[in-house]
Order: C-alpha cells, then sequence, then structure tokens
C-alpha cells in the first residue's frame, strides 16, 4: 500500500530540490512527446536547454536571454507578493496590455517633440495603467467579495479587445498604409527603452534587476513584507495581529499590476516596438509558472525567469530547425508547472510503502 504521512512541518530540502526534480521529469516526459511526434528527443532537448547558450546561434540567442527574461522577472515579483499573502491575481497578462497601451499612448501624443522627459511620463502611465486594471479586481473583492481569480482573468480577454480597438482605432499609425498597429517606437529616440539594443539591453532588464532587489528587502526587512508572509502562513494569526485585510488586498493587487504594467511599456517601447493586434504573447500567464517555480522567492524567480526564457528562446530554435509545432513548446512549457505543483506534495507529506496485512 502506498500511503501519504502529513510532516509536522513543510520540508526544507524538499521545498528546495521539488524544482529542479520537476525540470528534470518535464525534460523526460517532453522527450516522450517530441518522440512521438516523430523529432530526436535528445535533439530536440539539446536544442531548446542546450544550442541557445553555445550552440551556433548563441551570439544571437544569448543578449535574448534577458530580453525575455526581463518581463517575466517583472511580473513575476509582483504576482508572488499575492500569492504569498494568499491574494490571486491571475490577471496579469490584462494589466501587461494595459500598462503597453497607457504607456505608448502617453509617448505616442508627444510625437514628434524630442525632449527627455517623454520616456519618464511612459513609465509613470505604464504602471498606474497596470495598476488601475488590476484595482478593479481588487475594490470588488473587499467592497463586494468576489472572487479575484475570476475577475482578473476575465479583465483579460476585455484588455485584449481594448488592444485590438487601440490597434485598429485610436493609436493606428496615420502613416501606416492602412495596416492596425501604431507607430514604431523605436523609431522615435524619446520614446525607445532601449540603451543598447546589440547586447540586448534595456530599461526593462534593469526594472526587473530592481525589482527582485525592492521585493527582497521588502520581504526580509518591511512589516509589510512580514504581514505579506503572516497572512499566507497563518491567517487567523494576521488577523488577531492587527493585519488589515483590505488594505494588504489592495496593496498586493495593485503592486503585481503595476510591474505588469511597467513590463508592458517597457517591451512595447523596445523589442515588440509597437501597439499591434497580437502584441501579447503570454507574458503574464507563464509568470505564473515562473512565480512557483522560483518558491515565490526574489531570487529563485531570478533564476526561474532566465530559466524560462532559455525555453522561448530554444523553443523557437526548435521550431525553425527542427519543425517542432509552437503548440508542442507550449505544451512542453505548461508540463514544467503540472509537475512542480504534483512534486510540491512531498514538502508536506511523505510517501510510505507498506504491504498490506490480513485481516
Amino acid at each position: 500500500m502506498i500511503t501519504l504521512e502529513k510532516r509536522p512541518q513543510p520540508s526544507q530540502f524538499w521545498s528546495l530540490f521539488t524544482p529542479v526534480l520537476a525540470v528534470i521529469i518535464t525534460m523526460i516526459v517532453g522527450g516522450l512527446l517530441f518522440g512521438a511526434l516523430g523529432k530526436n528527443p535528445f535533439e530536440a532537448i539539446r536544442t531548446i536547454f542546450y544550442d541557445p547558450l553555445f550552440g551556433d546561434f548563441a551570439s544571437y540567442s544569448r543578449p535574448q536571454l534577458l530580453v525575455k527574461g526581463g518581463p517575466l522577472i517583472l511580473i513575476a515579483i509582483g504576482l508572488s507578493l499575492g500569492f504569498r499573502a494568499g491574494i490571486w491575481n491571475i490577471g496579469a497578462e490584462g494589466q501587461y496590455i494595459v500598462g503597453a497601451i497607457c504607456g505608448a499612448g502617453a509617448g505616442l501624443a508627444f510625437y514628434p517633440i524630442e525632449s527627455i522627459f517623454i520616456f519618464p511620463f511612459m513609465v509613470i502611465c505604464g504602471a498606474i495603467g497596470g495598476m488601475l486594471w488590476a484595482l478593479i479586481p481588487a475594490l470588488l473583492k473587499v467592497k463586494f467579495g468576489t472572487n479575484e481569480i475570476l475577475v482578473s482573468l476575465m479583465l483579460v480577454y476585455v484588455a485584449e479587445q481594448l488592444l485590438a480597438s487601440m490597434a485598429l482605432g485610436l493609436l493606428k499609425n496615420p502613416e501606416g498604409f492602412g495596416f492596425p498597429g501604431s507607430r514604431n517606437l523605436n523609431d522615435y529616440p524619446s520614446a525607445s527603452s532601449w540603451i543598447n539594443e546589440g547586447i540586448g539591453l534595456h530599461w526593462g532588464i534593469a526594472a526587473a534587476f530592481i525589482a527582485v532587489i525592492f521585493a527582497y528587502v521588502l520581504l526580509s526587512r518591511h512589516i509589510m513584507g512580514f504581514n505579506i508572509k503572516l497572512t499566507g502562513e497563518a491567517p487567523k494569526a494576521a488577523r488577531f495581529g492587527g493585519v488589515n485585510p483590505t488594505r494588504l488586498v489592495i496593496f498586493c493587487m495593485c503592486a503585481s499590476g503595476a510591474l505588469a504594467g511597467l513590463a508592458g511599456l517597457f517591451e512595447v517601447s523596445g523589442p515588440s516596438g509597437q501597439i499591434s493586434i497580437d502584441f501579447n504573447v503570454g507574458y503574464g500567464f507563464t509568470a505564473i509558472i515562473v512565480a512557483f517555480l522560483g518558491r515565490l522567492h526574489p531570487i529563485g524567480i531570478l533564476l526561474a525567469g532566465l530559466l524560462m526564457a532559455l525555453t522561448y528562446i530554444g523553443g523557437e530554435l526548435a521550431q525553425l530547425t527542427l519543425g517542432l509545432p509552437s503548440a508542442a513548446i507550449q505544451v512542453f512549457q505548461g508540463m514544467l508547472l503540472f509537475f512542480l505543483l504534483a512534486l510540491d506534495l512531498l514538502t508536506n507529506f511523505r510517501i510510505k510503502f507498506a504491504v498490506k496485512g490480513a485481516a
């Protein structure tokens, strides 16, 4: 018989080791998936994890590691604050989109004026846009007791329709010959976030590292960080300790929304370059995997964000060189979260094997 025995306290070893084990199992099962599609599984795994760093395309892929990882880290840091407190913002993709729209709109409003103040203004507008979009489920939760998971998720679809409306209407490039999409912000120096495009460095990457440091200090040195951790681990103790749940919900939702909005702004003013119908690429949803893979810890999220960025770049290489379908790469990334959550069982339970005795 296989039985589960509750641990007296969560295992520190399994808490740290399960992400590594989840990655290994994902490689094995993903290899079987690629084999079923008629591809060499070893070659596919090598293409995803090795070639972007050391293969023939490494000179192009290495700079892209930070470009892809920056928004994932930035969004995941914000999500982790709420997740630690049991506040589930699943709509970061919508906040990412609205932040991009607000930031890009703020910059394009001044076109073609050149000024050093335009980009900082865009950053502020991007953060406020994402924060206000996240404030909607926050206020509905504290005022009417609605479920923030459903509300924030449904708002993603509203944001996607808003994105299409902007690409086809208000922000449409008047010199774009009728094609949907805004002007390219990379052609407008005052609205571009690139620091050095040749090495893949833009202000969004710097913001991601600053967010990691800020979150680490908040969680380890500030009373709000203590309240977040206490609420997640012992909600009743938090209430008896005087933690204001309304303030906590609004803070966590607004912080995650602002960081997601910043990620959208830096993406639209850098790698993407313009507001378009297909601007959003799922960073807001993938960041949920990054947050849990990093164990909701800022340093862990930094490493998990780079790993997930590696699967993005390696997945693109696998599609290009091996002909793997994009859906297979998405399934491969989803496996990572699935196995991570499944293996989390080992953190709180021991697996015991016993021979069933005679009656």
